[in-house]
């Protein structure tokens, strides 16, 4: 974990180690992975992360908006076709908050307090900002993708329920399939204005490479939580 000065918190995995490799026949490519060596393939595999973020963004009571950045069409308000600008959609239920990365809509969540309001009038709030990320290329069948169903998105939120610890369940190497989050939302809660808990995934996509042998690089993946409208100036001034 990180915390700077401007109030950004962010979140940095590091992952190295020895791959998972395997011997293929002299001159054989290998279909499901690369030569790391002569006579040596390394799997193409991913790694997949949830953190569970208990958000008290000023108090208990938050809610949670997408924010996606839309071109204006051409037309008289925008006569040179360079006007965009950001259109936030709340999240009302744990229904709606089941939710797909979209990097060309420059896309993030905000968690805002409504009741608490900054110098501008504006909802205190700090906002998710996602980075290297990737879904699932396992099939819905696949075990992985039974017992991990957090995979399948990228965002989720919650109402509160200090049962409710895990992405996976408590114990998902015994379990069928379906636990954890995909049954945490199967009341649909509300979650407007309320204890809400942000569930955050992402995937780390490895392709395997000769500079990963005999002992990979470190490669970072994370995310970000930056403050919107939570402080009246810059407080790193």
């Amino acid at each position: 974990w990180y915390f700077y000065q401007d109030g950004t918190i962010q979140l940095e995995v590091k992952l190295t180690g020895i791959i998972s490799n395997g011997a293929v026949p002299p001159g054989e490519k290998p279909r499901w992975g690369d030569l790391v060596a002569p006579q040596v393939y390394g799997p193409i595999h991913q790694h997949f992360f949830n953190v569970r973020l208990d958000m008290l963004v000023d108090g208990l009571r938050n809610s949670v908006y997408e924010v996606n950045t839309v071109a204006d069409p051409p037309g008289p308000e925008n006569p040179h076709e360079s006007a965009f600008h950001t259109e936030a959609v709340l999240l009302r239920s744990e229904a709606e908050a089941q939710r797909i990365l979209d990097p060309l809509a420059g896309r993030f969540w905000k968690i805002v307090n409504p009741s608490v309001l900054n110098l501008l009038g504006e909802p205190v709030g700090y906002k998710l900002v996602p980075g290297e990320n990737v879904l699932p290329f396992a099939g819905p069948g696949a075990s992985v993708t039974r017992r991990a169903g957090f995979m399948t998105r990228h965002l989720w939120v919650t109402r509160y329920d200090p049962r409710e610890r895990y992405a996976a369940g408590d114990y998902p190497n015994q379990h069928p399939g379906g636990g954890g989050l995909p049954g945490y939302v199967r009341d649909d809660a509300p979650l407007e204005n309320t204890d809400v808990v942000v569930w955050y995934t992402f995937g780390a996509h490895h392709v395997v490479r000769p500079e990963d042998w005999p002992v990979m690089p470190v490669t970072y993946i994370g995310f970000s939580l930056k403050p919107v409208g939570f402080f009246d100036r810059n407080p790193a001034l």
